[in-house]
């Protein structure tokens, strides 16, 4: 065994972290990854004043290491909490974020039967709303066949298989029905931002789910154009949004006749989902 502690090895792992920028608080849920599953997270702080098994200091250096690479936390460990639950996350897919808890929220202010989700990436949304709304069925469409087996393993994970239907889709060009709530987590950075992010997101997740190129708003007027078709009478249609794309995509919904369109601010206060309704007059039609 190791002379040295848990203790001690992960907090000389933080130091080296934050000299490098990154966390220091990282150290600790790399250690407890390190562990293993079967390490309650009560004893935790017993067993780092224990020395480190051989096995497991082997473990969190190449966790450290990873990190140190600025790969994601999520991706070291494989997992994201979200909402509720924990899903599995790999770099074909986008970490779940805490400011798409909004969308989530405001989707529940409403009770729904028909859900679609659009790009749903580790299912996180599509999932947590099935899971919120027991009589509800739905379906998730991306285009990527990786990011839909994490969905399709998520959804059995976390008990809403039977409910939850996954297909590959370019948005709305493989759906087939009707829903009483659309709801969507696009990539909306445009091309000339990607350079700016940090490396942790632009090197590590898929390009595919953070920009569609240009000026990132391509996604919400495919989706504005399209959804009126796939939408109840009265049904919901909603995005998450960048912080400063509220008035571009709001437009693009008002010219393609959706009404009573709202924004909700994330717990920043940054402009994060956008909100329209399909009339209630089922002779209305789509505009554009």
């Amino acid at each position: 065994m190791s002379a040295q502690t848990g203790l001690q090895v992960m907090n000389a792992a933080g130091a080296r972290l934050e000299a490098a920028g990154i966390a220091r608080a990282d150290a600790r849920v790399l250690m407890a990854h390190a562990f293993g599953p079967d390490m309650p997270r009560h004893a935790l702080s017993e067993r780092l004043a224990q020395p480190l098994p051989p096995e497991t200091a082997h473990r969190f250096e190449e966790a450290i290491a990873a990190r140190l690479s600025r790969q994601p936390v999520s991706q070291i460990i494989g997992a994201r909490l979200f909402w509720k639950d924990s899903f599995r996350v790999t770099r074909d897919t986008l970490d779940p974020r805490p400011e798409t808890e909004t969308l989530i929220a405001a989707a529940l202010e409403a009770p729904f039967t028909r859900l679609l989700d659009l790009g749903t990436g580790t299912g996180c949304i599509l999932i947590s709303l099935l899971k919120s709304m027991p009589g509800a069925q739905g379906v998730g469409t991306d285009l990527s066949p990786e990011a839909l087996e994490v969905a399709r393993g998520n959804g059995v994970d976390l008990g809403v298989d039977p409910r939850a239907r996954w297909i590959a889709s370019d948005w709305l060009a493989q759906v087939t029905g009707e829903f009483d709530l659309i709801v969507s987590n696009p990539p909306y950075i445009a091309a000339d931002e990607m350079a700016g992010l940090s490396p942790d997101v632009r090197d590590w997740e898929p390009h595919l789910a953070l920009s569609p190129g240009g000026d990132g708003l391509e996604p919400y007027r495919v989706m504005a154009r399209d959804a009126g078709a796939h939408l109840t009478p009265g049904g919901r249609l909603m995005f998450e949004i960048g912080p400063t794309q509220a008035a571009a995509v709001s437009a693009e919904l008002s010219a393609h006749g959706f009404e009573r369109i709202e924004i909700r601010p994330d717990l920043d206060g940054r402009d994060r989902v956008v909100l329209a309704y399909k009339p209630m007059d089922t002779g209305a039609r789509a505009r554009g």
